[in-house]
């Protein structure tokens, strides 16, 4: 039986970057983003990993974020995230 691939979701055209965190390394990474968690109603986020490799995971399944790979953060939807190698990342805040 052949698996289903997972899919990442895609950013809506209307949405709009208000909020950026700082960039985060394997070392500084804040606990909260390494459980479970979730955004505001209404609020997208981006995972810009800018060096080496991260973990995310949420309902759509488990990805390996890596640079020009960004993930994508549902309004509402639990998701966290793991480093996998030395790696920096930060996140982007989006609304409708």
């Amino acid at each position: 039986m052949e698996r289903a691939i997972a899919e990442m979701a895609a950013l809506p055209a209307d949405c709009a970057a208000y909020k950026r965190t700082p960039s985060f390394t394997h070392e500084t990474v804040p606990a909260g983003l390494l459980r479970d968690h979730h955004t505001k109603p209404g609020v997208w986020a981006q995972i810009i990993v800018e060096e080496g490799e991260l973990e995310y995971t949420c309902s759509r399944g488990v990805f390996v974020l890596r640079p020009g790979n960004p993930g994508i953060v549902e309004p509402e939807l639990a998701h966290h995230v793991r480093p996998l190698s030395a790696l920096r990342f930060h996140v982007v805040f989006l609304r409708q």
